[in-house]
């Protein structure tokens, strides 16, 4: 077996050194810069291609996050049964092939709102394989002492292509148009998939689980989240922020071409802001979890920024759209510093063979709120106006942090070394009446 658990270097050293980490770094970094980009081209392809209502784009927006919450849990069994790196190569094709036919479609004058719907959902189950076994593939590529620094390094490349990629698509769509933006992305899945290609890490095929049906890996995989006291409020708060995050998404679109007027090239301006904020959270999340704890920042990064969601409903017309902006950069700036955070600590708190299924599990609990998230942003911008679901996204932000406060890690700061292999052994094997405390002792 090839892998690079055992490198005895430091914690950040040598990451751009490494190999087959540039490769990962540089597929996630190209798929992130596409997506963004049609983060920007699809909606408006809805909204000024077909003419959609505010519901019918929440409803796409819904769309592409439903596979979370139908197919996440079983999921990561799945990926827990297979290698990882060919699957994602294999759904890296995938949704470039969905996303390659939305230009086609609209060459040949039949794109409609089903197809859209149709490449939403086919891209977002894609997604829910590609995102857990990309999260289940790092710790193959890097030891346990540098995951930290290797999340904080593809969070830096996912926020610097978050930072170009919506102005590129919305310059795209003022110039091209928005079919031909979102050409972009499928290419971006393209790249993502050829960088992939030439890793060299190899695994083994995982060992079948002893006893193991599909049902009983999923039920190990959520008994662990749910016995864990700091990850299942990890997972309650991170599925109230992104029930929140994706109303916002689904109005955005509409709230900003709409009531404040902006063009295409302006609005893809204005979501690079969030972007913006993320590359600074990732490019600081070290340096700050360092100095006030990895435990101490994992709560007190949405306490301190998420109250900047307020400037979004406070947003106007012409210099005063800046504060959306303003509202956006913050807000993401904590949230990829927490994401860091968090992120890492249950990737050393986790056994590698139950990875996978963790990694759904949680996936499925806090991304499946997305879709109804989208669905209640839709219904509200009908029925009240856009600018109506955007101060319920604002007011939204100011719970998120509710579920850490009443957490162990409110009065950690910082999480003590050895998480992982007894208590994570112990839980995943289904604990006594005594281990649900056993791992809170040891976060």
């Amino acid at each position: 077996m090839t892998t690079s658990r055992a490198s005895g270097r430091g914690a950040g050293d040598g990451l751009l050194r490494h190999r087959d980490f540039r490769l990962l770094l540089a597929g996630a970094a190209a798929s992130q810069a596409g997506t963004q980009v049609a983060l920007v081209a699809l909606p408006l392809v809805a909204v000024v291609g077909l003419h959609a209502s505010a519901f019918e784009v929440g409803l796409l927006t819904a769309a592409e996050t439903a596979a979370f919450l139908l197919i996440g849990l079983p999921a990561g069994a799945w990926v827990d049964r297979v290698r990882r790196l060919p699957l994602l190569i294999r759904t890296d094709v995938v949704r470039a092939v969905a996303m390659g036919s939305v230009p086609l479609a609209a060459v040949c004058h039949v794109l409609t709102m089903a197809q859209l719907y149709v490449v939403a959902f086919v891209t977002g189950v894609a997604t829910v394989f590609f995102d857990v076994a990309h999260q289940s593939y790092l710790p193959r590529v890097l030891p346990g002492r540098q995951l930290v620094a290797g999340n904080g390094a593809l969070e830096t490349a996912r926020s610097a292509a978050q930072v170009a990629g919506p102005g590129l698509g919305g310059g795209i769509v003022q110039l091209l148009g928005p079919p031909v933006a979102v050409l972009a992305n499928a290419a971006g899945y393209l790249a993502s998939a050829l960088f992939l290609r030439g890793i060299r890490v190899r695994e083994p095929e995982p060992e079948a689980a002893a006893g193991g049906s599909l049902g009983a890996q999923v039920k190990e995989g959520l008994a662990f989240v749910l016995r864990h006291p700091v990850l299942r409020m990890i997972a309650l708060t991170t599925g109230v922020a992104n029930f929140f995050s994706a109303m916002l998404v689904a109005v955005q679109t509409v709230f900003l071409t709409r009531e404040l007027g902006l063009p295409p090239g302006v609005l893809g301006l204005m979501l690079s802001a969030s972007a913006v904020g993320g590359l600074a959270g990732a490019l600081c999340a070290g340096p700050v979890a360092r100095r006030l704890g990895q435990a101490r920042i994992i709560w007190l990064a949405p306490v301190a920024t998420g109250p900047f969601a307020l400037l979004w409903p406070l947003s106007g017309h012409g210099a005063a759209a800046g504060w959306f902006a303003l509202g956006s950069g913050a807000v993401f700036f904590g949230a990829v510093v927490y994401n860091v955070a968090q992120v890492s600590f249950r990737q050393l708190l986790c056994p590698d063979a139950l990875l996978g299924r963790v990694n759904a599990t949680l996936r499925f609990m806090v991304w499946g709120t997305m879709p109804l998230g989208a669905l209640a942003g839709g219904a509200i911008a009908e029925a009240a106006g856009s600018r109506a679901a955007v101060w319920v996204c604002a007011a939204g932000f100011l719970l998120v942090p509710a579920p850490l406060l009443l957490s162990p890690l409110r009065k950690l700061r910082d999480l003590p070394a050895g998480t992982a292999p007894a208590a994570a052994d112990e839980a995943a094997s289904g604990p006594g009446p005594e281990a649900v405390d056993a791992p809170g002792a040891a976060v």
